[in-house]
């Protein structure tokens, strides 16, 4: 059942049944208090009372005792629960308590806002809530990308095709040598030298040999985690998290698969926030910070910064995409590039950072690489 914020019944604030388990509640709250963080929504109210509105159902439900006097008398049953031993709760419905309201008709009150916070950190502990599915680093990665590198790293050469099965097959090609990579770097070996097999049995063909995709570097590399944002027809999904499946070239949009469901959604670019990996840089304010590694969590357009969970910090910072150097292998989008308008909206991979100048290599397709400054690239 979906969640219904505007109801003062907890478990159906958080999409759950009565008989829902202790698992099935948590990944409720998980998803739920991601999708409405007020860091993760800068500037919307709504955004900070349904975060308060969650956190104090699942704290509420996590816990066995409240729970149990939830289920039986409601919000004043919670209220009674903490003036309890635990070895008082009543069993079916015995022990005498009656519950009784306190002038809010019955329904919940709300955490603070720190509070709230509060709760939602111990609840991800020393995790990232915001780096991939379940509150992990690990997995499904920001952008695809590796460690920060001072080159360019080498591309793996393509492998050898494999003969046709048969009677006398024509001797193997030979794999084409790696081409030499930009600043030191290097792309791989090459491709090494596959062999076509023994010949075609019977003489006849077999399936074919199966057509290999071009390597694309304009478009987000599946599994990278990503929020939506800017639905019109499904509103109520914008914020809800998902992982890329696929890019569809054809119509220029992505099938994306909904957090904790099998459905999934064909959205475009503009509707895609990617929760990629990044690293601070030339903040003279707060040295501290610089080389600090994070997750982008947000894009605020009025004041054209991102949001950014700080994993050793455990706080988000407010930055601006001059300080934000994002992991290679992330694709992003140009934009706000004076010198060359017609490239602004092109998408392409990062290759390379050069701290030198705060520009990036950035691949817009197997033969066009453009150097370009930090901020000129969006995600």
């Amino acid at each position: 059942m979906p969640p219904n914020l505007n109801s003062n019944d907890y478990y159906e604030m958080l999409g759950c049944r009565r008989s829902d388990n202790d698992a099935a509640l948590k990944k409720a709250y998980r998803k739920l208090a991601v999708k409405w963080h007020p860091d993760k929504n800068p500037g919307n109210d709504e955004a900070t009372n349904n975060f308060q509105k969650i956190s104090e159902a699942y704290a509420v439900l996590s816990d066995a005792k409240k729970r149990k006097m939830y289920d039986q008398y409601g919000i004043d049953g919670v209220n009674a629960a903490d003036q309890m031993p635990d070895d008082h709760v009543p069993q079916n419905g015995g022990g005498g308590f009656r519950p009784h309201t306190h002038g809010h008709g019955g329904g919940p009150g709300h955490m603070s806002p720190q509070e709230a916070e509060q709760f939602f950190s111990m609840f991800f502990g020393g995790s990232d809530p915001f780096g991939g599915m379940g509150g992990n680093m690990g997995g499904h990665g920001g952008g695809g990308g590796g460690s920060m590198r001072g080159s360019m790293p080498g591309m793996q050469g393509m492998p050898g095709m494999q003969g046709m099965p048969g009677m006398q097959g024509m001797p193997g090609m030979q794999g084409m040598p790696g081409m030499q990579g930009m600043h030191g770097g290097s792309f791989g070996g090459g491709m090494p030298g596959g062999s076509f097999g023994g010949g075609m049995p019977g003489g006849s063909f077999g399936g074919g040999m199966p057509r290999q995709q071009p390597k694309r570097y304009d478009s987000i590399p599946p599994d990278t985690i990503v929020s939506l944002k800017g639905l019109v027809s499904a509103a109520h999904l914008n914020g809800d998290r998902g992982t890329v499946r696929q890019y569809v070239p054809s119509s220029g949009r992505y099938v994306v698969e909904l957090e904790d469901s099998d459905e999934t959604m064909s959205v475009k670019p503009s509707n895609i926030l990617q929760h990629v990996h990044m690293k601070v840089q030339g903040i003279a304010s707060k040295p501290a910070l610089n080389g600090q590694t994070g997750t982008v969590i947000a894009w605020n357009p009025s004041s054209e910064r991102y949001s950014i969970y700080v994993m050793a910090l455990k706080k988000v910072v407010s930055m601006k995409p001059i300080n934000v150097v994002l992991e290679n292998g992330t694709v992003g989008q140009v934009a706000g590039l004076a010198s060359k308008p017609e490239l602004n909206g092109k998408w392409g991979t990062v290759k390379n950072w050069i701290p030198e100048t705060n520009k990036y290599d950035l691949q817009l397709s197997a033969d066009k690489i453009i150097r370009i400054r930090v901020e000129n690239v969006r995600v």
